[in-house]
């Protein structure tokens, strides 16, 4: 398989996969880019950090520092509710569109 062939879906996935990770509770960057680095949406902080700040823009994700007991504050993202129900919507939207591309597959009636 092309590893470059799915670039664009990857990219455009990829907000969804974090807020998919920000789901499960408060997370902090390194825990996000270690999730994703054992997945095909291995990152850098360079794409990481303006995405979650446009997310955040978009009233999508929420953070909060928490101090950290082995260096400076850390930067926690959690789940909003405009977050909640982006995620809630394309979970229904990849369903009917996973089906739509098995019933398109399958032989036609005559």
């Amino acid at each position: 398989m092309d590893p470059d062939k799915y670039n664009t879906l990857r990219k455009g996935l990829l907000e969804f996969l974090i807020l998919g990770i920000a789901s499960s509770g408060r997370v902090y960057v390194a825990e996000m880019m270690q999730r994703l680095s054992k997945t095909d949406f291995a990152t850098q902080e360079g794409t990481l950090y303006p995405l979650l700040s446009k997310m955040r823009r978009d009233k999508l994700l929420d953070y909060e520092w928490q101090e950290s007991e082995t260096g400076p504050p850390r930067k926690y993202y959690k789940l909003a509710a405009a977050g909640r129900k982006q995620l809630a919507e394309f979970r229904e939207y990849w369903k009917s569109l996973t089906s739509l591309i098995d019933e398109l597959g399958k032989p036609s009636c005559k």
